[in-house]
């Protein structure tokens, strides 16, 4: 007895003794700190941030994602007492909270009704302090949105500051608001506290003055802080890791048609027996090529070489011959992962010797699988969780090459921290969970097959399934109606051809379809809704930023438009002669890029300084929503005016569309340049196209007068126009005299 009494003296002299350091070290009260040490010891809580929402001047509102039950407890032990906490109906009155109750004020309120009292402005106005609790939606219904309109107007009314806080893995919490299916619980999560910088909307409008809503300002601050509620310096690896500590090691997480699926543990396993290897070959920092299909191989490559320090430089086997030289030589590659299998099947042999001519040697998946002993898989079995290397995200993590649609090709590096930022950018903006399955048929040489479509699944426990080509046009249907996916990444291109050969419910379980690369027709928009029941929410993005900038989202998105800035990165439009209602894009964030690699300076990294100038002609509503003009490289100038050649081929689809078609521009002595299209329209006819663009009022200059007739239009391996070829292939059927 005497004993039992001792412990529980000693247990409460802790407690006072660890709530004495927490309220010097946070600056609580000390009830405040007594009632959050249980929190504190518990899920281990990350709160140094929330200094910074307890120093807010006032009159401050504290926006909080509330996502479990525990959220009013935590930001009544932490936030400042004199707070005025507005509270749900279920919070205001739950018995277990009433000790948190009165630590500060609160006060209940219908959801229906929680903004629209007088007296919330008048308590700011009073230099006070509000909290409130909105719905934790990554995509809010109107209902919700509705909620942000009230604050920003009770915050503008009284130029209040706002302060987000998010709760990083609070959905984890046996008490979480979220589905369990979408949400695996878990019982002592660690806890991270997200806060971001005081600011008033204006100040926030003014960070990209071309998005004018004072709403989606609010809205997309909130998404910042659900963006750094990750610890975007951990690295791949481990955030990779930390989402198998979330869903479960035993979680299936990828899966191919030729090996089946790998739980997250069978994966880290996999892909450290392959680091060991890679380690034994290659040097730390060393960029290693990675020439391998859509399949669980090229994910194990990638995650051994992440795990062992190494830079996936990723081949675009597609490219041709001369593109694979020049890209092993300017990334200075000296050892390229590949497949035996893979290269017979594919009949890469010239690749293969395009590589070796660069300078690299061939490391076989097939001859590391049978030098692996027993003792190597027992290590990696124990040792799974531990990377091979100290990860640091801030060194380079990837490379990529350029798609070379309108020239030469370069290198572009990307750091870990880049692709992270990048993945959890479109976490914060679109609705997933481990609940979904997302098919992925876009190469990982692609920017947008490597992030979104293999990267992103891995960090967020989305199952991942996928298939080597986007090119089998009547298999991947059928893989669809096997795998059900939920999710699923491809082009304009691809997805039409996919529909052409689908049986109506092969499609059936998506929830929606990421489309990037090129414009999305209306046709294929509408067949996905129909047939399918299946949005498409278009995106755009570009290499160099890892590479999603904006997106449309499956409830706020705009028909025609690429959608709105993914929180945390900023845009500025230059002006361009001869054009007054866009400019060109220029954008800053931490998902850009590290720099360049070219190939007059092999293996010099050529660092991006501030705002990056994509070369895309934009124009921005006032909602954000971003319209593509068109490539700067893809404008005519015609007699002294500027022509965008995508505004050419979205004019001569409406009058072809079961065709694919590509307006190219040529010098020409008299006018400057000179616009020709090329079409796989056998029919096509330059009256008939006058015709046509003269009833859609249409600009004369705009109306191609030369047209080339083939039979393919000359893509790329990531299903974009080659412009480059294109152009070349009008020329020559031109004659050059013509063109010149």
């Amino acid at each position: 007895m005497i004993l039992t009494l001792a412990l529980l003296a000693g247990l409460v002299v802790a407690l006072l003794l660890i709530g004495a350091v927490e309220k010097f070290r946070l600056g609580l009260r000390f009830t405040q700190a007594l009632l959050y040490v249980p929190f504190k010891l518990a899920y281990r809580i990350s709160d140094n941030r929330i200094r910074v929402a307890r120093k807010a001047q006032v009159p401050v509102i504290y926006v909080i994602s509330h996502q479990s039950r525990f959220e009013p407890a935590l930001m009544l032990s932490l936030l400042p007492d004199d707070t005025l906490h507005i509270l749900d109906e279920v919070s205001a009155r739950s018995p277990w909270l009433e000790p948190w109750r009165e630590l500060g004020r609160t006060i209940a309120f219908n959801a229906e009704h929680v903004f629209v009292s007088r007296r919330l402005v008048r308590v700011l106005k009073g230099k006070g302090r509000l909290a409130v609790y909105l719905p934790d939606a990554v995509e809010p219904d109107v209902k919700t949105f509705r909620l942000f309109r009230a604050v920003t107007r009770i915050a503008m009314q009284a130029d209040a500051r706002i302060v987000p806080i998010f709760v990083a893995s609070a959905r984890s919490l046996p008490v979480s608001l979220t589905p369990r299916d979408k949400a695996p619980r878990r019982w002592f999560p660690r806890l991270s506290i997200s806060v971001l910088e005081p600011m008033t909307i204006a100040e926030l409008v003014a960070r990209n003055p071309d998005q004018a809503s004072n709403t989606n300002a609010l809205f997309d601050r909130v998404a910042e802080a659900r963006l750094f509620g990750t610890d975007l310096d951990r690295g791949l690896f481990l955030a990779m890791r930390d989402a198998a500590d979330r869903v479960g090691a035993s979680h299936t997480i990828i899966e191919d048609v030729i090996s089946g699926a790998l739980s997250y543990r069978k994966m880290f396993i996999g892909a450290r027996v392959l680091g060991r290897r890679f380690e034994a070959v290659t040097a730390p920092g060393e960029a290693v090529g990675v020439m391998l299909p859509n399949a669980n191989g090229v994910v194990l490559s990638f995650v051994g070489l992440l795990s062992a320090g190494r830079v996936a430089a990723m081949i675009n086997y597609t490219a041709g011959p001369a593109s694979v030289t020049a890209a092993v030589r300017t990334a200075v590659i000296r050892t390229v992962v590949s497949s035996r299998a893979f290269v017979e099947k594919a009949d890469l042999a010239d690749v293969v010797a395009a590589v070796e001519k660069g300078g690299a040697r061939l490391l076989w998946l097939e001859d590391l699988r049978t030098s692996v002993t027993t003792l190597d898989k027992l290590a990696a079995a124990l040792l799974w969780r531990l990377p091979l290397q100290r990860q640091d995200a801030a060194k380079p993590g990837v490379i990529l090459f350029t798609s070379g649609s309108e020239g030469t090709p370069k290198a572009v590096v990307l750091s870990q921290k880049n692709l992270l930022a990048n993945a959890m950018q479109a976490e914060a903006r679109i609705t997933i969970s481990p609940a979904d399955t997302l098919l992925n048929v876009l190469p990982v040489f692609h920017s947008f097959g490597l992030t979104g479509g293999t990267i992103l699944p891995l960090v967020t426990g989305v199952k991942l399934f996928l298939y080597p080509s986007p090119l089998h046009y009547k298999i991947i249907p059928e893989i669809a109606r096997k795998v059900k996916p939920t999710i699923m990444f491809g082009t304009d291109t691809f997805l039409a051809n996919y529909a052409r050969t689908a049986k109506d419910g092969d499609f059936s379980s998506l929830r929606f379809v990421v489309a990037g690369a090129e414009a999305v027709k209306p046709d294929t928009r509408r067949v996905y809704r129909e047939r399918f029941q299946a949005e498409i929410i278009e995106g755009f993005g570009l290499t160099e930023a890892a590479p999603v900038v904006a997106v449309n989202t499956a409830i706020h998105g705009r028909d025609g438009t690429v959608g709105r800035l993914l929180p945390a990165i900023r845009m500025k439009l230059e002006p361009v002669e001869g054009i007054n209602d866009a400019g060109q894009l220029w954008l800053e964030g931490p998902n850009m890029m590290m720099g360049y690699m070219t190939a007059d300076r092999p293996g010099e990294l050529q660092p991006l300084t501030g705002w990056h100038d994509t070369g895309d002609i934009v124009a921005v509503d006032r909602e954000g929503f971003i319209s593509i003009r068109g490539r700067a490289k893809r404008f005519a100038k015609i007699a002294g005016e500027m022509v965008s050649l995508g505004a050419v081929e979205m004019l001569v689809q409406s009058l072809w569309p079961e065709e694919r078609h590509a307006a190219v521009a040529v010098p020409d002595k008299r006018r400057g340049e000179r616009i020709v299209l090329v079409t796989t329209a056998d029919d096509a006819s330059a009256e008939e196209l006058r015709q046509f663009g003269k009833k859609a009022g249409a600009a004369e200059l705009m109306v191609p007068n030369d047209i080339v007739k083939v039979e393919e239009i000359p893509v790329l391996g990531s299903g974009k126009t080659d412009y480059v070829s294109t152009r070349k292939l009008a020329i020559d059927r031109l004659g050059f005299g013509v063109a010149a």
